[in-house]
């Protein structure tokens, strides 16, 4: 059976790279790389409207700064176990390496429900999580950004109690901000532009192109909408897409800009007037040139691997496919753009925020979408190029480019490990 760990399947893939790497200065450091630096575990006390003093469990697991301080996202969700944010610490370590940023990964989580809250008691949320953990994080130490369920406005009340509690102005110690806290433009489009950068590469480097290829999308919503308009834009056919409810199909094409208008009206896909409905069982399995999953993890494992029968696979959620799973579709020949690569777009977006933060000059999105292209297409051909050379998945060639950076520093930095 599948294990479904995902620190236990972060270690493995990690693993794995260190073994095509075949240098005991690297293997003797693997035990090192494979865990976080340290894990922080603290109590957040909240007083609620109604006057009860509340205490919410918050988390921090910071992996490894050998090129640079942590970074990482803040999720506010009630759903967490202690080894998954530890996986996302390691994965984070891994995006940013990818695209060779100097950040390296940690991850955020407070246990709490945020729309039960109200927005001064989210507020007050948001300004104690950064009172109980100032001391850990800083611009050159730790920089936090948004992640699920944390917005712009959260990251501009976290910026503002760091900044009262070290009696300095420092926008650059958080990212993800609005534009008038120090904020980037071009944040909002880059995550659905960087997918398809990404994608027309990959294609680029196969001889192949997106015209009327057809896709499918696991998850209709906000980036992954756009993602999908992007790629209309460029002759492909959306005749898939779902919502947490179902999913809808037509085999010619589905009109985007119907479903668009039905999730801004807060409505489900089976309101559509010309798709067929479907549960969600078996989806993935369907026929398809593009499958893009975008929501869910462990969504694609041992046990239905040998079904899918997409040419290709863009990831878009974190570790929707298991190391069991790419396995049999590597054997299948079906390619998987892996999540590290794939789902980087927002830790360069949010270096480029750092960046323009620090020197105090700040790009139009012109300038950052040139930025965001150059990094991302030079970062896929690095992968492509590298699990080319040793005959392995294109996730283990990612694997293999960010192990060696990551070690090569520890190397040079603390040699006697």
């Amino acid at each position: 059976m599948t294990n479904n760990n995902p620190f236990l399947n972060a270690q493995k893939q990690l693993k794995g790279a260190i073994e095509i790497l075949n240098n005991p200065l690297y293997t003797s450091k693997l035990e090192v790389i494979s865990n976080p630096k340290r894990i922080l575990e603290i109590s957040i006390p909240v007083k609620m409207d109604n006057w009860e003093i509340k205490v919410f469990t918050g988390f921090r697991s910071q992996h490894n700064d050998a090129r640079g301080p942590f970074k990482g996202g803040i999720r506010f969700h009630p759903d967490v176990t202690r080894d998954e944010v530890k996986a996302l610490s390691v994965w984070m370590s891994f995006k940013c390496s990818v695209v060779d940023i100097p950040l390296w990964g940690w991850k955020g989580w407070v246990i709490v429900d945020p729309k039960v809250l109200s927005i001064t008691e989210l507020e007050r949320l948001s300004r104690w999580y950064v009172r109980e953990l100032y001391k850990y994080i800083g611009p050159e130490v730790d920089v936090p950004a948004p992640d699920v369920n944390t917005t712009p406005q959260i990251m501009a009340w976290m910026m503002d109690e760091y900044s009262k509690l070290v009696w300095v102005y420092s926008p650059w110690s958080f990212t993800g901000k609005p534009l008038t806290s120090g904020g980037s433009k071009w944040r909002g489009r880059s995550t659905a532009q960087w997918w398809a950068y990404v994608l027309q590469k990959y294609l680029e480097l196969i001889w192949d192109e997106l015209n009327w290829k057809s896709f499918i999308v696991q998850w209709a919503w906000n980036a992954w909408l756009t993602f999908a308009e992007i790629l209309t834009d460029l002759w492909a056919k959306l005749i898939w897409i779902s919502d947490s409810k179902w999913w809808i199909y037509n085999k010619k094409w589905l009109n985007l800009k119907e479903i668009i208008s039905l999730k801004n009206d807060r409505k489900s896909v089976v309101d559509y007037s010309d798709g067929e409905k479907v549960s969600n069982e078996k989806i993935l399995e369907l026929a398809c040139d593009i499958l893009v999953p975008a929501a869910l993890e462990n969504q694609i494992v041992a046990e239905n691997a040998n079904n899918i029968t997409a040419k290709l696979i863009l990831e878009l959620a974190n570790w929707p496919v298991v190391p069991e799973a790419d396995t049999i579709l590597f054997s299948k020949n079906i390619a998987v753009i892996p999540d590290i690569l794939a789902n980087s777009w927002w830790v360069m977006v949010s270096y480029f925020e750092q960046v323009q933060n620090n020197t105090n000059f700040y790009w139009d999105e012109e300038e950052v979408d040139s930025k965001l292209k150059t990094k991302i297409q030079k970062a896929t051909v690095d992968v492509f190029n590298k699990a080319k050379e040793h005959k392995v998945p294109l996730r283990t060639g990612a694997y293999v480019i960010s192990a060696k950076r990551i070690l090569d520093a520890m190397n040079d930095r603390y040699e006697n490990i």
